[in-house]
Order: C-alpha cells, then sequence, then structure tokens
C-alpha cells in the first residue's frame, strides 16, 4: 500500500478524539502517516474556561500539553499557523511549513460571534480560549484592585458591576463563578461583598434555553437567590469602554462586560473555498465528508450536517467527540476497506454549573439538581479523559478540582482541600483521639474493667467502676515516693509496675528515673496525698476531653498541644514506655489544621478568626474616613 498522509487541524475536543483514534487503528502500520497541527503545544478544556477567568483553578490546569496526551504513539505533532489549504494540490500551508495530505481533517472549532455588535471587540471580553480566560482573570483581579481605591461613587459602582452578555452554558457558569469568586475578591481589595454586582443580561425572554424549563427556572431561582440579577428580553444593541446600551435605551455603566452570546465557525476557514452554511459552519455529509472536496472532513464546531431538518449537530463536546469518531472511522474505511459508518448524534443529556457547588443536568431524562448534578459534571470529565486514554491528565484533574482548591470552593465545600485541610492526617487523628480515649477510660472504670469491655461486650460498662478505678481510689496511683501511695513505695518500684497505674504501660519506661529537676517541680504541683488524689480523679477526664475534641475536629489544636503537654509529663515522670511514644511526634503533626478535615474546626475556627479578629483589631477598609465619624 502506498504511504498515505492524515493531517489533522485543530487539537480541540473533536481532533484530539480523531486523532487518537486513528493512531491506535494504525500504530504498527508504517505507510500511514499523522500529523496534528495546532497553533498551541496543548490541548484546552474548553467547557473548564469559566473557572480559570472566575479564579477557581490556575491557568495551568485545563491546559493538557499534546506531548503528554500522544506521547509513545505515531501522530506527528506540529505547532504552526495554517495560513493556506491547497484543495487541488492537497497541501497544507502554514507559516514555517508545507503538509501534504491524502486525507485532510478539519476541525479548529468555532470562535465568538457578535452579531455585528458595535464595540464588543474594543471593548467586550470574550470567553473562547486559554488567552480569552487569563486575560479576563487579570482584567476583573485589576479593576477591583483598582475600584477599592476608587472615591468616586458612581465610577466605583460602575468597576464593581460585572455584566455577562448572554445565558447559555459559557454565560451561566461565568456568573456562577463570579458569584464564589467576589467573597476572595472582596477580602483581599478590603470592600464589603455586597459592593460587587453580577448582571446577566438575555436578549430572548427566558435563560438557558437549551435546558428545560423546569432546570432552567431551578438555576434561575438559585441565581436570583444569591443576588444575581437576571435581565430578559435586553438586546445589548453597543458597548462603550464604560457602559453598554440596552435595546430599550437604558444605558449601563460597567467596566467589564463579558460576551458570550454566539459562537461562529473559525474565520480562518473563510478563505478555504469550501461550502459554508449558518454561522459560517462548513457543510459536511453524513460521513463528515466536505460537500464539494473529496477526502476532506470536518469535525467538532465547525462542521454543519442536519440530524432532522433544520436542527445541525449541536455545538457541544458529545457532539465535538462523535464527529471526530465518525471522521477517523470513515477515513479508516477508505484506506483499510469497509463500509462507513454514518454519523448518528447519541447525546445523553446537558449540564451547567453555577459555581462549584451547585448545577442543573438532564441526563438522558434524569433530572438533578444541586450537589448531584455537580457530581454527574466531574464524572462526565473523568469518563472523557477515560476516552482519550489519559490517566496523566485524569490524575490532573483530581488534583486541580478536589485538593489544590482555595476558598471552599469544590464540590466537597473545601474539606478535601490540601490548602485549607491535611486530609491525609485523618485516620491518625482519629487513631491519636481514641488513644487518649482508651486511656482515659482505663482510669476511669479501672484496668481490669475496661480490658474486658469490646465491641461484642459492653457489659462491664453498665455494671460500675472496678476496685482500681482512678476514681474510686483513696490513695495516690501516681509512682512517686514522696506520696507514700500504698500501691507503691518508690520511684525505683513505679519504673517496674507503672504498665498498671499511671501511663498503662506495658515496657520499660523510656525514663528509668525522673530527673532531679523535674521532681522539684512535682513536688511543688503535688506536694501531699490530698492534692494527688484529686489530681488523679481530674486528670483521666481531660485525657477523655483530649480524646473526643481530637475524634471530632474541635479545637484540635489546643487538643494537640494538651496530648503533648501530657506525654512530656509523663515521660519526665518515668511513666511514659517506648510503645507509646509515637503519640507524641503523632501530637506536633496535628497541629497543621489537622481539625479542618472532617472536623468541627471546619466552621468553628474561621468563626472565631472572623469574630475575634474583628473584635480585637478592627474591619479593613480599602479607604478609610475617620474625619467623617461623628
Amino acid at each position: 500500500m502506498p504511504e498515505k498522509n492524515i493531517v489533522l487541524i485543530g487539537a480541540g475536543y473533536a481532533g484530539v478524539h480523531a486523532a487518537k483514534k486513528l493512531a491506535k487503528k494504525y500504530k504498527r502500520d508504517q505507510d500511514v502517516k499523522i500529523t496534528l497541527i495546532d497553533r498551541h503545544s496543548y490541548h484546552t478544556m474548553m467547557t473548564e474556561l469559566h473557572e480559570v477567568a472566575g479564579g477557581r483553578v490556575e491557568p495551568t490546569a485545563i491546559q493538557y500539553d499534546l506531548r503528554r496526551l500522544f506521547n509513545r504513539t505515531k501522530v506527528n505533532l506540529v505547532t504552526d499557523n495554517v495560513t493556506n489549504v491547497d484543495h487541488d494540490k492537497k497541501v497544507v500551508t502554514t507559516e514555517h511549513g508545507s503538509y501534504p495530505y491524502d486525507y485532510l481533517v478539519l476541525g479548529m472549532g468555532g470562535e465568538p460571534n457578535d452579531f455585528g455588535t458595535p464595540g464588543v471587540q474594543e471593548n467586550g471580553f470574550t470567553l473562547w480560549s486559554w488567552e480569552d480566560a487569563v486575560r479576563l482573570r487579570k482584567h476583573i483581579e485589576a479593576t477591583v484592585t483598582k475600584a477599592s481605591r476608587e472615591q468616586d461613587v458612581e465610577k466605583r459602582k460602575a468597576m464593581l458591576r460585572f455584566v455577562v452578555c448572554g445565558s447559555g452554558f459559557t454565560g451561566i457558569e461565568m456568573v456562577g463563578e463570579l458569584l464564589e469568586w467576589k467573597d476572595r475578591l472582596a477580602k483581599d481589595n478590603k470592600i464589603d461583598k455586597a459592593e460587587i454586582e453580577l448582571i446577566v443580561v438575555e436578549a430572548a425572554p427566558t435563560i438557558l434555553n437549551m435546558l428545560e424549563r423546569r432546570d432552567a427556572d431551578k438555576a434561575e431561582k438559585y441565581m436570583v437567590k444569591k443576588g444575581i440579577k437576571i435581565l430578559k428580553s435586553a438586546a445589548i444593541v453597543e458597548v462603550k469602554p464604560e457602559s453598554i446600551v440596552l435595546k430599550s435605551g437604558e444605558e449601563l455603566p460597567t467596566h467589564t462586560l463579558i460576551w458570550t452570546a454566539g459562537v461562529r465557525a473559525n474565520s480562518d476557514t473563510k478563505d478555504y473555498g469550501m461550502e459554508s452554511a449558518r454561522a459560517g459552519r462548513l457543510k459536511v455529509n453524513q460521513y463528515m465528508e466536505a460537500e464539494k472536496y473529496e477526502n476532506t472532513y470536518v469535525i467538532g464546531d465547525l462542521a454543519y450536517f442536519e440530524e432532522e431538518e433544520g436542527k445541525p449537530t449541536p455545538q457541544i463536546v458529545e457532539a465535538a467527540e462523535q464527529t471526530g469518531m465518525t471522521a477517523a472511522k470513515s477515513i479508516i474505511a477508505e484506506i483499510s476497506g469497509g463500509d462507513k459508518t454514518p454519523f448518528q448524534g447519541k447525546y445523553h443529556g446537558v449540564m451547567v454549573s453555577i459555581g462549584a457547588k451547585y448545577g442543573v443536568a438532564n441526563l438522558s431524562g434524569m433530572h438533578l439538581s444541586g450537589w448531584f448534578a455537580i457530581f454527574m459534571k466531574h464524572i462526565v470529565n473523568l469518563y472523557y479523559f477515560f476516552g482519550i486514554r489519559s490517566g496523566y491528565y485524569m490524575w490532573q484533574y483530581i488534583m486541580h478540582e478536589f485538593f489544590h482548591i482555595k476558598d471552599h470552593r469544590n464540590i466537597f465545600r473545601g474539606w478535601t482541600s490540601r490548602y485549607g485541610n491535611v486530609i491525609w492526617s485523618l485516620p491518625l487523628r482519629v487513631y491519636l483521639g481514641w488513644f487518649w480515649i482508651d486511656e482515659a477510660l482505663a482510669k476511669i472504670y479501672g484496668e481490669g474493667t475496661w480490658d474486658k469491655v469490646s465491641l461484642t461486650n459492653l457489659k462491664p460498662m453498665f455494671q460500675g467502676l472496678g476496685p482500681d478505678s482512678w476514681l474510686t481510689a483513696t490513695t495516690s496511683k501516681m509512682p512517686f515516693d514522696w506520696l507514700q501511695a500504698a500501691a507503691t513505695s518508690g520511684a525505683s518500684q513505679a519504673a517496674g509496675d507503672a504498665a498498671g497505674d499511671a501511663a498503662q504501660n506495658v515496657t520499660t519506661p523510656i525514663l528509668s528515673h525522673m530527673w532531679g529537676w523535674f521532681e522539684w517541680i512535682m513536688k511543688i504541683v503535688m506536694p501531699n496525698q490530698d492534692v494527688a488524689v484529686f489530681m488523679q480523679k481530674v486528670v483521666p477526664f481531660i485525657e477523655l476531653a483530649i480524646g473526643l475534641a481530637l475524634v471530632v475536629g474541635l479545637f484540635t489544636w489546643l487538643a494537640s498541644v494538651g496530648s503533648m503537654g501530657f506525654l512530656v509529663m509523663f515521660t519526665l515522670s518515668a511513666m511514659l514506655g517506648w510503645d507509646k511514644f509515637w503519640a507524641l511526634p503523632a501530637s506536633f503533626a496535628m497541629l497543621n489544621g489537622a481539625g479542618r478535615t472532617f472536623g468541627l474546626d471546619y466552621w468553628v475556627v474561621p468563626w472565631f478568626q472572623k469574630h475575634l479578629g474583628n473584635f480585637w483589631y478592627g474591619k479593613p477598609r480599602a479607604v478609610y474616613r475617620d474625619s467623617d465619624r461623628k
């Protein structure tokens, strides 16, 4: 078979899927050469652009390097701008080279459609590329910072008013990110978050028209409840540098207009001489073959194929992936023989997120909202990485969405964030807590009684305290010779039987005897039997409190300090054995915010930080007007 050159232009969802399919099929066929050309060296997860623009994840979180996607495959990667496609000579020309082809796949996607509205290109912001997302993010951060120092009230309002044009997936997801980001923006710039105003402007009388009304109404109700203003039947007719003009004639001051109102075909294809349809999309048949040109295929948002009369393939990820697979199968049929498989769109539903914690979805007739909708979105995204066979980026996605998240902006409200919590210490925290509970209950019930208790035998707990309980003892169980305790006759003997009484040790104590300086301190703290008996009745309950606090994650830092204090005291008292020394470094490890991982400190600590901080230091402001106080 003569050599066959397959050239794909565009590393979007459709292009990546098509290239993966072809590379797998012809993995060992040296006669088939596959080249993927894109102006970027990475694939962008377009459905998550709003997360970058809205400050939830870092820009690199949605960038997937093509080498990592296609390493150890036969796909040749080319980073360049395509300048011309010669269908007669079958050559693709770029700024820095040319590539002959036998089969051409065009998958450059779409671009924002401003419908000729004056001022959109000059004064508005779009959200259709990685560069768009980064540019918008930087603008928002800079605008809020500038506004925080602006003392002209009306200008400040305009700067802090963010307007999204369009209520499709992109527009609603973008305003949802702003909704959750504004708390951080306000805090960092020392302004009241109520000053940040979010508005959605929609030309149609309803929003989210790709959803069933009951799902769209849930989303709208949620947004309105959260303070987002929604202007319907309000077409924008002009975008000025510091305002927008509505069809009604109303002028709305704003320094940020985010345009998400429509999509058209990539304008790079306008000189390719190909038949186009609505919004510039290129006409194809059921096999994704371009009209008029042999062995040229069009996929993704660029392709126009009517599944039903007047109803083209939707510009969604599932359609892009499926058109890419159809084109790949058509090329395989051409090269290897066999029948071509016509395109049959199989869409499993639609979903839209409004921030990281709420969404609505219709998945094959199953209507979801809130947590479950967002959960399914993550499942769908993870399945996407499974589809392109990238375990590496599947793991990266998990890390960025669940562990590298700040300000509670994920589905688990920040429980899993490595910045706010130490999730890996959770088992250790619970185990350390149980260590102290076990120590306390052994002293309270008595060692003999507590040893009989198990998950299947709780009866001894309800039969009263044992004869060796620290609470019922009339003499001190502390192994200190100056106390003349009945249970012990001196520190030397205590080292031998401290296991039974003081710290429940079963091994030789770390220290064979109490150091002189510490003995001096203990004689001051515990000078006689009466004080010692009182102390031994209090100590078990302190240990129990430490244990319970660690288990539930309440005031974990203080409980950890208490744990370390007790362990150091038991060690210096020659009462702690090596078998329990592990609890000391474990207690130290718990100081790193361990209680915020599935613990009550998740709520308690921020509350104290906020209210005590404001009480003691006052509330910070961007502009102080102390002279205006009366």
